[in-house]
């Protein structure tokens, strides 16, 4: 299924936006402006398209050629308006109605409120339609590849420092040389590790702050903060750097949970580590 969107003066405007929107999320769409559709641009509609017609009033002129072609197609037609008798919602077979709402122009003339209206209902066109589709976050990240999106979309696998950047230390390991294991990997966290290898606590600058007074007669369980906050393996650096945000942390360990799923209570075995500054992406936007 491809889109095809149009509409008149800031109607087209918005309407742009909406196209790029369903590309963006996963359905192929287009936009071709009206005026442009009458000479020659008609040929950019094939059957099977759908085509989605903005206007507010519902009778803008230069939609009757684009609307005229795309029904002599049987091309489905959208149609998005603010009066239900009127050209563009005659021609459709789906009608969405905005509502009658005052603009925030104060000579109530400028299109604002209605153009603001259109743009959430493209947005949410769009995100219905990529969720019936069963676009993915891999397919999406397919559609982004380069950018700040591509980067909170990629696998934390792809982002975590791996074993030679972990600092684990066993619960009695002295905390002078839990200090000196801690210097040596420079990301301000150590992980503390049972005999299976699972992580049971973390020990952050945070924690050396608190127990300064006896540290150098402590061990690492007696300094450790239990049941940390960790990533699954599974997950997407977006998801690693929403934790770090929401727990207000600078670093995070990435454990291997056995399924795709968060999973705070069953800690795994640490397999890499996370940092806040390893989300510094040069260039995106």
């Amino acid at each position: 299924m491809r889109v095809v969107v149009t509409g008149m003066g800031k109607s087209g405007h918005i309407g742009r936006k909406i196209a790029a929107t369903f590309a963006a999320t996963g359905t192929p769409a287009i936009f071709i402006h009206p005026a442009e559709a009458a000479h020659g641009d008609l040929g950019m509609i094939v059957a099977g398209d759908t085509l989605l017609a903005i206007s507010n009033s519902g009778n803008t002129a230069e939609l009757r050629p684009i609307l005229a072609h795309a029904t002599k197609l049987g091309c489905k037609v959208i149609g998005i308006a603010s009066a239900v008798d009127t050209l563009v919602m005659r021609r459709a077979d789906v009608r969405l109605l905005l509502p009658k709402a005052r603009e925030a122009c104060p000579a109530n003339i400028a299109p604002t409120t209605s153009t603001t209206l259109t743009a959430a209902l493209g947005d949410a066109l769009a995100i219905t339609t990529m969720q019936v589709r069963g676009v993915t976050r891999e397919g999406l990240q397919a559609l982004h590849p380069g950018g700040a999106i591509s980067a909170r979309l990629m696998p934390v696998t792809d982002v975590m420092r791996g074993a030679d950047h972990m600092a684990l230390v066993p619960p009695d390991q002295p905390m002078r040389d839990v200090l000196v294991t801690m210097t040596e990997k420079s990301l301000g966290i150590a992980g503390v590790i049972d005999g299976d290898g699972r992580l049971i606590g973390v020990i952050t600058d945070g924690d050396l702050r608190r127990h300064v007074d006896t540290l150098l007669t402590s061990c690492a369980a007696d300094v450790m903060t239990r049941n940390p906050k960790t990533i699954s393996i599974a997950a997407r650096a977006g998801d690693a750097l929403a934790v770090l945000a929401e727990s207000k942390i600078t670093a995070l360990f990435v454990v291997d949970t056995g399924n795709s799923a968060f999973d705070w209570e069953d800690l795994g075995r640490p397999v890499g580590v996370i940092h806040i500054h390893d989300f510094t992406v040069p260039g995106a936007g």
